[in-house]
């Protein structure tokens, strides 16, 4: 099938199921298994990840996303932002971060000053369409424009798919660290990769 047209434009606060269940999607499930850590009683994991997307503030915000749209329907998101220097504290309090998590901030921070690509995620039945590969270039043109001249990504070594399509659009391996606790479905149990791109690199 033909690539459809994809308009891509920022999220609203009004995006927030579909950013929950996308960066859902991109998590490989553990989103919605720290959500339902921090739910309030009665509430589900999903509606605590909505609410997590409809602030203001904080990494996984509707601030920090854009959409894909195809057909007037939202079918993909990525959510971007550039990493800092963390605080001292941030850095101490790295080996106290639960297993689930810790590998990927620890990557993050050998990433201080690239362009973090979050999360990214299509829905399934517009998979294999050019929209994640659109949702990267659109990733790496904002980055640009705010003068970035890395990207970043991470993803688990046994998400194929994933590796290839990043491998295709330039990224390559730049650095790994265990899975140390992959609690749900496909439970991952090899190596979570950090993989970067220069934003002038033809391959995307």
């Amino acid at each position: 099938m033909a690539q459809p047209p994809v308009h891509i434009r920022p999220a609203t606060r009004d995006d927030a199921l579909d950013l929950a269940q996308l960066i859902d999607i991109a998590g490989e499930g553990i989103p919605s298994y720290l959500w339902q850590q921090s739910c309030a009683p009665e509430q589900t994991a999903l509606e605590r990840g909505c609410q997590r997307a409809a602030r203001d503030e904080g990494a996984f915000s509707y601030r920090n996303a854009r959409v894909a749209i195809v057909d007037e329907q939202m079918v993909g998101m990525v959510l971007d932002y550039p990493i800092l220097e963390p605080t001292e504290q941030e850095l101490e309090q790295v080996p106290t971060l639960p297993e689930v998590v810790r590998p990927f901030v620890e990557l993050e921070y050998r990433a201080i000053g690239s362009w973090y690509i979050n999360a990214l995620a299509v829905y399934a039945p517009y998979r294999n369409l050019g929209i994640g590969k659109c949702l990267l270039k659109d990733a790496q043109q904002r980055a640009m424009e705010k003068g970035c001249d890395l990207l970043s990504i991470q993803v688990f070594s046994q998400n194929l798919a994933a590796v290839a399509l990043y491998h295709k659009m330039g990224f390559r391996l730049a650095r790994s660290r265990p899975v140390l606790l992959h609690p749900c479905p496909p439970f991952y149990d090899e190596d979570v990769w950090l993989m970067i791109k220069p934003c002038f690199n033809p391959a995307g």
